[in-house]
């Protein structure tokens, strides 16, 4: 008797999140481009048909990977960016939600920052297409305040991607932290008042940008 289709789409589900799994694992030390179909499957333990059952080739799982790590802070982000207009809330709500992404993902946020300028032009595009979106959110944002009244586009722009890889430049701040195993310690703490100082600064120079 076949299996049902709530069942094989089960099964389909797992392994789909085992090759997932399996990649991010492989890439501890490796990048994307260096990493085979065969490698990955043989760490899942499934064969390279059942890959190609899920992705196309190891670009569109590596798309996936990046997919999976950033799409779903969408929301968070507008969330944070909506619920108040003051620069240090949002700055010390956006650090607290970078902090919380490396403690839950490492693997992710790896990935991520090891292939924003990897080998891999489509998880290269993937990525920046995700911060171009992060970026279109905050400008949107940015250009209601009342800060930004008289500024152009192009500055409300050029802020919105400052910020953006600010946020990038403070994961991989607490990557680095998190390696050296120290998640609450010293070196975590230091991460934190970098990454708030910079915030601050930004908002300096804005208070004082020509608009």
């Amino acid at each position: 008797m076949s299996a049902s289709p709530g069942v094989r789409e089960t099964q389909r589900r797992r392994t789909r999140r085992v090759l997932l799994d399996a990649a991010l694992s492989v890439l501890e030390e490796r990048s994307l481009g260096s990493l085979g179909l065969r490698e990955v499957t043989r760490a899942a333990g499934v064969s390279p048909t059942a890959f190609y059952r899920h992705f196309r080739d190891m670009d569109e799982l590596g798309t996936a990977l990046v997919e999976e790590a950033l799409a779903s802070l969408h929301v968070t982000v507008r969330d944070i960016l909506a619920a108040t207009g003051d620069p240090e809330r949002r700055g010390e709500a956006a650090v607290h939600l970078v902090a919380e992404l490396v403690r839950s993902r490492p693997a992710h946020v790896r990935f991520l920052v090891r292939e924003r300028h990897g080998g891999v032009a489509a998880v290269r595009e993937a990525i920046a297409g995700q911060l171009d979106v992060f970026a279109e959110e905050i400008e949107t944002a940015l250009g209601a305040d009342p800060l930004s009244a008289g500024w152009s586009r192009p500055d409300v722009t050029m802020l919105s991607r400052l910020l953006v890889d600010h946020m990038f430049m403070t994961a991989s701040a607490f990557l680095a932290a998190s390696m050296r195993g120290d998640m609450r310690g010293d070196d975590w703490a230091a991460a934190t008042r970098t990454a708030l100082g910079q915030l601050r600064l930004i908002h300096l120079g804005r208070l004082h940008w020509p608009g």
